[in-house]
């Protein structure tokens, strides 16, 4: 069995699991956030529970609309807020503590190798980078968390990608999976679980590997994983909340289907209107398209090790249009500080933002008005995501997005 199968085996029970089985398994740790956890409590209330089964394994994260933008988001907090003090919820964090969920859990040390993880936001995938089955639910998925402590999977077939070749420079996690979409599609890893391997995954930092696994689901993945190595046992060490074992595949192991890349030949990638899986190499553009807009944090590229990238492009520059820097929680936005990088924001002239998903999903803090254009390193280019349906959405990794917001344009002579 490889590691996804076998955390499904261990979480139900089992000695083995078979690919397309159905499986009734203990969940580690569970989240939700100020859009989907209002409607898992309604759910949970409307069926009659009245006590969650494990508040210790539970979490809330108000992180979508950080501080609350108008009334109806305040009021989303609110339940959550008290639906935590109700049922002793250990992990909601309040504003001021709150930040982006899927850079803030791992970071707080509560997604860890082995476990199984649920979260009623599609890119829970994200934690897949630390060797643990991480995958997004709905909300109604979420109340029957919250009331047994259990959900029920199928077990998913799995495919290898393999990356090796030494990485060009400039050449980021964020081009490998933006360039492994294009490669796959949309469709190209439906209800499938994603090993991510080789030489290339092995030496990315953690960043790299959380930015892929986050991405996963934009081309179908129930999950993305990676065995666990020196580099993931060293983050968890420090911040493990819980005990947790390593699992790792077994010597020999059955996939789907096995992909080889060799990434000596990808170059930075943009991900053009309305689909992730449009990517293009940057040289492939030749026209300048003029931009109204850069964003440049989320929960794909929020992490301390993106900002300084942007930094070091920014520095000593003047942005050409509107940049926006949202530092993924507040830890990242100290360390932030304290190495100089928001000077270098604020000198370029770029608007610094709370902890917060923002204008990702068309939240507040950036959203787009009709023909306006946004080259940003988030996760999604959809028809509408950040704002009008007319508006445009260029996907791309905080090196291309700043050399942009220091240019005014995406292609030509970038």
């Amino acid at each position: 069995m490889n590691i996804i199968e076998k955390i499904l085996a261990k979480n139900s029970g089992k000695k083995e699991v078979y690919p397309d089985d159905f499986v009734w398994a203990r969940i580690d740790f569970g989240i939700a956030n100020d859009i989907t956890g209002p409607l898992a409590i309604r759910e949970f209330e409307k069926n009659g529970f009245k006590k969650v089964k494990y508040p210790n394994r539970a979490g809330f994260i108000p992180d979508h609309f950080t501080a609350a933008k108008d009334i109806k988001s305040a009021y989303q907090v609110d339940i959550l807020r008290e639906f935590s003090k109700k049922h002793k919820i250990k992990y909601f964090f309040e504003i001021g503590k709150v930040g982006i969920e899927h850079v803030l859990i791992p970071d707080e040390g509560l997604a860890l190798p082995g476990e199984l993880i649920i979260g009623a936001d599609s890119h829970t995938c994200t934690y897949g980078a630390l060797g643990c089955l991480s995958t997004g639910v709905g909300s109604t998925d979420f109340a029957c968390f919250l009331a047994t402590g259990k959900l029920w999977f199928k077990v998913p077939r799995t495919i290898k990608i393999i990356y090796f070749g030494k990485l060009r420079k400039n050449v980021t996690g964020k081009d490998l999976i933006l360039y492994t979409i294009g490669k796959l599609g949309v469709n190209g890893a439906n209800y499938r679980a994603v090993e991510f391997s080789g030489e290339t995954i092995k030496n990315l930092p953690l960043s790299d590997r959380f930015t892929m696994c986050n991405m996963v689901i934009e081309f179908g993945g129930k999950c993305g994983y990676m065995e666990p190595d020196g580099k993931v046992l060293r983050y968890v060490r420090e911040r493990a909340k819980r005990k947790y074992t390593l699992i790792y595949n077994d010597k020999e192991v059955n996939y789907e289907k096995v992909i080889e890349i060799d990434v000596r030949k990808i170059e930075p990638q943009v991900s053009f209107p309305h689909l992730p899986s449009n990517s293009k190499p940057i040289s492939s553009i030749k026209k300048r398209i003029y931009i109204d807009q850069v964003v440049i944090g989320s929960c794909t590229n929020g992490r301390i090790e993106d900002l300084r990238i942007a930094a070091k492009v920014l520095k000593g520059k003047k942005v050409k249009v509107p940049t926006l820097i949202f530092p993924a929680t507040p830890d990242v936005y100290k360390k932030a500080l304290e190495e100089g990088l928001i000077k270098i924001f604020i000198d370029a002239g770029c608007v610094i933002n709370p902890p917060t998903c923002g204008p990702c999903l068309g939240g507040h803090l950036g959203v787009l008005s009709k023909g306006k254009k946004c080259v940003a390193t988030t996760n999604r280019n959809f028809i509408g995501r950040m704002g009008d349906p007319e508006s445009e959405v260029y996907l791309s990794s905080p090196y291309i997005a700043s050399k942009v917001a220091t240019k005014g344009y995406l292609g030509g002579d970038l």
